[in-house]
């Protein structure tokens, strides 16, 4: 006979039977293999016929789980995908076209205790007031000093991560929300530990050109659902446009800013070094711990871009586009909070940053929904995971050259209303790395 037991993250197989994937640990006479290898453990021990006694699982007492929600049509189509994948997997959905309610249809359909892990404490206490109204019952938290497991409960990556030992084997699903965090080394370890058999990963933004995407298949499955906005606009999603607006530095920006691109491009040619692509940089910033030169070249092309990004002319721009549509929704998107508190002093627009208050964040979407206020200026804050009051004019003075960063900004625009025609503004500082940082996001 086998016998499974769990012991912090990984299960321990007693009865001198060896199972795929495990190694022999003599300290405890048994072979020890991660926790997410669970299901494979008992097919094999199944396969061979033998007789299993599994003290695996030590589930929470859960009632009857069924949602009230009735899916789309595209929101059926992505959850009979997941059960065609025997319960794993990754749906790509874009902002807006509610990735909540299928994993709310995965619950349903597993109806066992279940763990959602999101990103942020803002994004857990949202999952539990849509999770409390969606099944009628008490919802854990792990996060922001709460430790509370249930039958369905919410933690953040982190406490995931920090708790994953305890709580491995207290849940059958696991869902991740914006699963693009998971493959990050320490939060792989979540989905290691865990030995939920059934997992679902949720993202508008499944980046391919991400090292991580390759880890998510062993942990979680495969990509078995994937639609992109355009597949949505006009039934599901509003209609949208982009527009770029090109703006001149001043004599004085435009001098600092050649000086120092110089010296950064300089340095590149003198040392006959080429930034093809992420890894190429990546080098180069290692270089700088032991360069002089290099890290005084990083510095010049950090200078540079900020110039680039925080031009004064862009705050020229941005009066026009708020002056001639006065009465449109609008968010502000750019890199740095600097930025951000000197666009809110100069328009008196209301401004959120990660230092923004709980309290006082909720009170400024509350009132951005209600219409007291048309307009809200943030730095990075609102680009993932949060649900956003209605907007419809979107304008980015800064950002990365992330696609997932440009994608999460549209779709903050995105939500369908009546009539509405969203439209995503971009204002670049003409002839700099700006325009080049511009076409990688928006590849």
């Amino acid at each position: 006979m086998a016998l499974l037991r769990y012991d912090k993250g990984t299960i321990l197989v007693a009865g001198d039977v060896r199972v795929p994937n495990s190694t022999w640990d003599p300290r405890v006479g048994a072979f020890r293999t991660m926790g997410f290898h669970y299901p494979d453990v008992l097919k094999f021990l199944q396969m061979s016929k033998l007789d299993v006694r599994d003290e695996v699982l030590d589930l929470p007492p859960c009632p009857e789980l069924q949602g009230k929600s009735k899916l789309r049509p595209y929101q059926d189509e992505a959850l009979n995908a997941w059960i065609k994948a025997k319960g794993r997997g990754v749906v790509v959905l874009p902002t807006g076209a509610g990735k909540t309610v299928v994993a709310f249809g995965a619950i349903s359909h597993i109806n066992a205790p279940t763990i959602i892990v999101v990103p942020t404490i803002d994004l857990m206490q949202q999952w539990i007031t849509n999770l409390v109204r969606e099944f009628g019952v008490d919802v854990g938290a792990y996060g922001g000093g709460e430790s509370d497991l249930k039958s369905i409960t919410v933690s953040t990556y982190d406490s995931a991560y920090l708790r994953a030992e305890e709580l491995g084997n207290k849940f059958m699903l696991v869902v991740f929300d914006e699963v693009h965090h998971l493959p990050a080394p320490s939060y792989s370890q979540i989905a290691e530990f865990f030995v939920a058999p059934y997992r679902l990963g949720l993202t508008a933004t499944f980046a391919r050109e991400d090292e991580g995407h390759k880890l998510l298949p062993r942990l979680l499955g495969n990509v078995i659902y994937e639609l992109e906005p355009d597949d949505l606009v006009g039934t599901h999603l509003a209609h949208y446009t982009l527009e770029r607006m090109y703006v001149a530095l001043t004599e004085e920006e435009q001098r600092e800013y050649e000086e120092n691109h110089s010296r950064f491009t300089g340095y590149l040619r003198k040392r006959r070094i080429k930034l093809r692509n992420s890894r190429d940089f990546k080098r180069f910033i290692i270089r700088t711990g032991a360069d002089p030169e290099a890290r005084k070249a990083l510095l010049a092309r950090n200078r540079a871009l900020e110039i680039a990004l925080n031009s004064s002319s862009k705050m020229t721009a941005l009066r026009s586009l708020l002056t001639n549509q006065p009465e449109r929704k609008t968010l502000i998107f750019t890199h740095h909070n600097k930025l951000v508190h000197r666009i809110s002093r100069k328009f008196l627009i209301p401004a959120i940053t990660h230092q923004t208050p709980k309290d006082e964040r909720s009170e400024i979407l509350d009132r951005f929904r209600a219409g007291s206020y048309s307009r809200i200026v943030t730095s990075r804050i609102l680009d993932e995971g949060i649900d956003v009051p209605d907007a419809a004019l979107g304008v980015i003075l800064s950002g990365t050259g992330s696609s997932r960063e440009f994608i999460q900004r549209l779709g903050r625009l995105l939500r369908k209303k009546e009539g509405k025609r969203a439209k995503l503004v971009e204002i670049l500082s003409k002839e700099t790395q700006e325009t080049r940082i511009s076409k990688r996001r928006r590849r």
